[in-house]
This record gives structure tokens, C-alpha cells and sequence, in this order.
């Protein structure tokens, strides 16, 4: 099976936020679905710090995240956990119905947990539409969008992660050791600021592959 046929659905970027004992925490996601007028469906991992969190505080925000977006808001939410980050320290906010949401974002959904499913690997959590607004006027970001213009890779607890191949043996290409990112060509040549596009963190993170 080609497994990139699977990017070719339609998919969001989104910051899924909810509560951790009274603190704001979250990830990121790209699986939520309208399921009908007033419900929405997102998959979170079990890995995820923001998966337990949701179980226990009943709610959720759903931050619709822009191709304008802050380029800080993947990498964090993406690739740290809330179970010893605060993701949100620096981060402009909108505090709705007691949850936080990312202000930086076309808008917003908030939900109330009614039903949960498990998988082997995720929890697809069933909300009612309690709340939700539009914020800034951008294009929203499509899970095609990221990878394709952005380069980004997802996370290896996103339901639609892939793992990337290797690039030809003649090829030079390094691999960042964080989040995944494939740098294609000779890192070696770039400055010592060089810092990887999505997680930010400089070229000695990268390893030859």
C-alpha cells in the first residue's frame, strides 16, 4: 500500500487544549470531524499528556489553526509535553468557558465530552458544541498544507503519522532527532544559527541518515 494516499484526505491543523487539574494544557491535532450540527469528533493518542487530561476534565477546546500561524505553535504543542512544559507560558491566549485558546487562530470550538471510543493507539473523543467563534481572518491550514509548504512532519503519536523513507544512497540528508524533519543536502553548509523549521532546535539535533 502507497500510505501517501492517506495525505490526500482532508485534514486541519488544529490545537487541541483542555484542562490539567485547573492548568491549561494541549496538543496538537489533525483529526476532529464534524460529526453532526452540534458534536465534533478528535482523536488524541494515549500518549498523549493531553489525552488523560481530557478524560478527566470532561472538555475540550479545538483551536483552528492558520497558514499564518506563529511559527513557535507547532513545534510546541507538536513535539513537547504538557506533562512538564507549559505550553502555554508566552502564547497570546483567549480564555473561553474556563479553557484557554490559542488567539493566533481563525477561531475556535469548545466541547463538552459526551461518549469516547478506544482504539489500540487513540481515543476518539465524541463533544457537544457548547461554544465557538471566529477569530482572525486566515486561510485555515490543511494537513496537505503543512507538509507540502510548510515541510513539517507529524508527530509520532498523530494518528496520521507515516514513517519517512530514507533518501537515495546518493543523496546527502539528515534527520532531526526531536521532531523527524528531513533536511535533504548538506547541513554541514549552513550557519551555526540554523535552526530546524518545525522544532526549532539547531543542527547539531541532526543526525546523517
Amino acid at each position: 500500500m502507497n500510505n501517501e494516499i492517506l495525505r490526500n484526505l482532508s485534514y486541519g491543523v488544529y490545537v487541541v487544549s483542555t484542562l490539567d487539574n485547573g492548568k491549561p494544557t494541549g496538543c496538537i491535532a489533525n483529526s476532529a470531524m464534524q460529526v453532526t450540527h452540534d458534536t465534533i469528533a478528535v482523536s488524541i493518542s494515549h500518549d498523549n499528556y493531553t489525552n488523560k487530561c481530557i478524560k478527566e476534565s470532561k472538555k475540550f477546546a479545538i483551536s483552528i489553526l492558520g497558514v499564518d500561524v506563529n511559527d513557535n505553535i507547532i513545534p510546541v504543542f507538536g513535539f513537547t509535553s504538557g506533562k512538564d512544559t507549559d505550553k502555554f507560558k508566552g502564547v497570546e491566549i483567549k480564555e473561553v468557558d474556563g479553557l484557554d485558546v490559542i488567539a493566533d487562530s481563525t477561531g475556535y470550538i469548545i466541547c463538552e465530552v459526551i461518549n469516547q471510543m478506544e482504539t489500540e493507539t487513540h481515543t476518539i473523543f465524541l463533544g457537544k458544541i457548547i461554544d465557538g467563534d471566529l477569530l482572525k481572518e486566515q486561510i485555515p491550514m490543511t494537513y496537505a498544507y503543512y507538509h507540502k509548504v510548510k515541510k513539517g512532519t507529524s508527530p509520532k503519536a498523530a494518528p496520521t503519522f507515516i514513517e519517512e523513507k530514507k533518501s537515495d544512497e546518493n543523496k546527502l540528508a539528515y534527520k532531526c532527532i526531536i521532531c523527524g524533519y528531513i533536511y535533504e543536502g548538506d547541513i554541514t553548509k549552513e550557519p551555526d544559527t540554523y535552526l530546524c523549521p518545525i522544532c526549532k532546535q539547531p543542527k547539531s539535533k541532526f543526525v546523517k541518515i
